[in-house]
């Protein structure tokens, strides 16, 4: 696979796709992992004295009032702050005022393309990989560097499109995310994957992967429920998934040692923030709703860590939203943090990466992925759609 690193990008234009999808509020910027994560490939680029054009998207735009809030100006004001020179920004991200401004580009300039997703408008271009968009994309630059791991996964405009126009390669943020997530295809064992979140048919795929790997498998989150309606226990009004109870029946029977399920819960009448009661499984009544994982299971589960050398972790054991069932997610991770000497932990993405990150742990764990859906895909099939892009560009071009 060529990185950046294997071209010669000396005054050359390089597109490089970022993932500036980064959540906010009222025009501002919550959280800049994604920005900080984007740094490394943008410095190298602007120390070989290339030119350099940025894309990326922002959130879902499906109609012109989803505009609203959605532009990557406050972004570029980010990215002046954190690579303390300026950073170009266009209102637009095709036509005319975007060739002008790639064309008056001089080595070491960077400029920023508006969000990719207004052009989906426009019948989907982007999301839909349309090949104009992708050529015109193309004809900006010299060499296409694809660092957004939370989208390769998907077939647009922007990352696919553009890898089969222009010599493409990939960032050090997305080597970074290959390397440390392959760790779980060979790992030291023994070897435990931690699965949360809110739906067991979101990581079928990855429960039919790592099943007959890994040492055991411990559940939480909304996917424990339909695994503990498979074995008999009434779940009173948490949530249901009765499309996946035959698969939790055959996956209990057939690794009935490796699974490892919550003994008791943090339950309350309502959806909403308060003192939790923590209940044994078996006494559930009609109106309690599970949120979180009780004390009891929080201690089971870090038993069952003890001796682990390699934990993969997806999804969060509790109602991450709020902030009285973050109980569970924390102290685990707390744990896993403690065992970083012997632990190689890595967290795939999503509300466990923004747990591990309010908690200051990310540099006591071994990998914390940039992409939910992306990191998904990859597990179940060793491969992602803009990888295969890539590869198929070197033997392209």
């Amino acid at each position: 696979m060529k990185t950046i690193r294997d071209f010669n990008i000396q005054d050359k234009k390089v597109l490089i796709r970022c993932d500036f999808n980064v959540p906010m509020q009222d025009g501002k910027i919550i959280d800049d992992t994604r920005i900080k994560g984007a740094m490394e490939t943008i410095q190298y680029a602007i120390s070989h004295q290339a030119k350099v054009i940025l894309l990326s998207h922002l959130g879902k735009v499906k109609e012109e009032s989803d505009k609203e809030g959605k532009t990557l100006a406050p972004v570029a004001k980010r990215l002046e702050q954190l690579l303390q020179q300026k950073v170009i920004f266009v209102d637009a991200c095709v036509g005319k005022k975007v060739e002008d401004a790639v064309n008056q580009l001089k080595a070491k300039e960077i400029l920023l393309l508006e969000n990719t997703r207004f052009e989906d408008l426009d019948g989907k271009k982007e999301s839909g990989n349309d090949p104009s968009l992708a050529q015109f994309w193309a004809s900006l630059g010299d060499v296409f560097i694809n660092d957004a791991f939370g989208t390769m996964h998907r077939a647009h405009a922007s990352n696919v499109g553009i890898s089969k126009l222009l010599p493409s390669g990939i960032g050090f943020l997305v080597e970074k995310e290959i390397e440390r997530l392959h760790t779980v295809f060979c790992p030291k064992k023994p070897f435990i994957v931690i699965l949360g979140g809110a739906k067991v048919k979101d990581k079928i795929g990855v429960i039919e992967k790592f099943a007959p790997k890994c040492d055991r498998i411990l559940i939480g989150g909304g996917m424990a429920f339909p695994f503990l309606e498979a074995e008999g226990y009434f779940m009173g009004s948490s949530m249901k998934e009765e499309d996946s109870l035959d698969f939790c029946k055959k996956m209990l029977k057939k690794y009935k040692d490796k699974i490892i399920l919550p003994v008791d819960l943090a339950v309350s009448k309502e959806w909403k923030d308060g003192s939790p009661a923590y209940k044994d499984i078996t006494k559930l009544e009609i109106d309690d709703m599970g949120l979180d994982i009780g004390p009891q299971t929080i201690q089971i589960f870090k038993n069952q860590l003890q001796d682990a050398k390699t934990v993969l972790w997806n999804g969060p054991m509790g109602a991450y939203e709020l902030s009285s069932y973050q109980k569970g997610t924390q102290e685990l991770l707390t744990y896993l943090a403690s065992k970083k000497e012997q632990i190689r932990t890595i967290i795939g993405g999503g509300d466990t990466v923004a747990c591990a990150m309010k908690n200051h742990l990310e540099k006591e764990l071994y990998h914390l992925s940039t992409g939910g859906g992306a990191t998904l895909n990859y597990l179940e099939s060793e491969t992602l759609v803009g990888l295969k892009a890539v590869e198929q560009s070197n033997a392209n071009h």
